[in-house]
């Protein structure tokens, strides 16, 4: 991920060569996404599939892709199943799932499967690209309306409940607080750093306690658990 990391640095995001997958079976909407996307300026690559075999096959060519922008319902995808085999076939590089499904299940699914973002397609193109960019400088996008609807944890123990999370945060110190209102914004570690003012691996630690606090096993759920706890409803930066 670090890669894609450093092409979005202060010094050279205007710059860097940005080469991104763009994955469904519309033409129209693969026009509409270029047309969108072209506000990344001259640095945009855009490659194109229209299937699942396509864009695994494109993952397997192409060793420089910064972003996957996944369409749930190209022919030969088999559900949720198929973002944990493209995942796996290319760890580094993140995907966003863009789908007409908008139910909390469905996105609680797409995460756990190991996506970095989840955009309804009935998103604004300013929601999208500000989706792109936090999901591009590490972070993480839930649809902040779909979000208020996931359970606590999302995939934690269901009973824990508001007052779980109540007792949960009760348990954290000021400054993991700190760290758990810009988890729940999405934020990278290295952006959870550079706010409060810590070294990287002071942040880690903080996130490992925040995880056993939760009762989660990634960082992904504990967006999720932050978000519920604190009731923030949105994971963009801002």
């Amino acid at each position: 991920m670090d890669q894609h990391l450093n092409k979005l640095g202060a010094s050279n995001i205007d710059d860097a060569p940005l080469r991104i997958l763009v994955a469904d079976d519309h033409a129209l909407f693969r026009a509409g996404l270029r047309h969108l996307l072209a506000d990344f300026g001259d640095r945009l690559q855009i490659e194109e599939s229209h299937d699942y075999d396509n864009t695994a096959s494109r993952l397997s060519e192409l060793d420089d892709l910064d972003l996957l922008l996944l369409d749930l319902n190209m022919p030969g995808m088999q559900g949720i199943s198929a973002v944990e085999e493209l995942c796996a076939l290319a760890p580094d590089v993140p995907i966003i799932v863009i789908s007409v499904r908008e139910s909390a299940e469905d996105v609680r699914k797409a995460i756990d499967a190991g996506a970095m973002g989840y955009i309804p397609k009935s998103s604004t193109p300013e929601v999208m690209m500000s989706a792109l960019q936090l999901v591009l400088s590490g972070g993480i996008y839930l649809p902040p309306h779909l979000l208020q609807e996931l359970p606590a944890g999302a995939g934690s123990s269901a009973e824990n409940g508001s007052s779980g999370s109540d007792d949960q945060l009760a348990r954290l110190t000021p400054r993991q607080r700190d760290v758990l209102r810009l988890l729940a914004r999405g934020q990278s570690n290295k952006q959870i750093a550079d706010v409060l003012g810590l070294a990287p691996g002071t942040v880690k630690i903080h996130i490992s306690r925040i995880l056993r606090a939760f009762k989660v096993q990634n960082r992904t759920q504990a967006v999720i658990a932050a978000s519920e706890a604190l009731g923030e409803g949105k994971t963009e930066v801002g």
